[in-house]
């Protein structure tokens, strides 16, 4: 099931690899903004990848991040 799940995210999505220059600015953002390493990796690919909008309801509602990057609690 969890292969079939994987498989169906791949083909729906476009997934990119973490490289260094992303966990470079993954640990950038977690020291600035004060999140965890794992938020602050999710935030650093969002940006990376040129993201305009981060939904998540572990941020900060309306949070923008490096001015590009605006978080959306789709529960909100």
């Amino acid at each position: 099931m969890i292969r079939d799940t994987a498989e169906a995210l791949e083909e729906e999505f476009e997934l990119h690899p973490v490289n260094t220059s992303i966990i470079k600015k993954a640990i950038d953002i977690k020291s600035k903004y004060k999140f965890s390493f794992w938020d602050s990796l999710i935030v650093a690919s969002a940006l990376e990848n040129k993201c305009g909008i981060l939904y998540t309801e572990d941020l900060q509602h309306g949070q923008v991040i490096e001015t590009n990057l605006k978080v959306v609690n789709p529960f909100k």
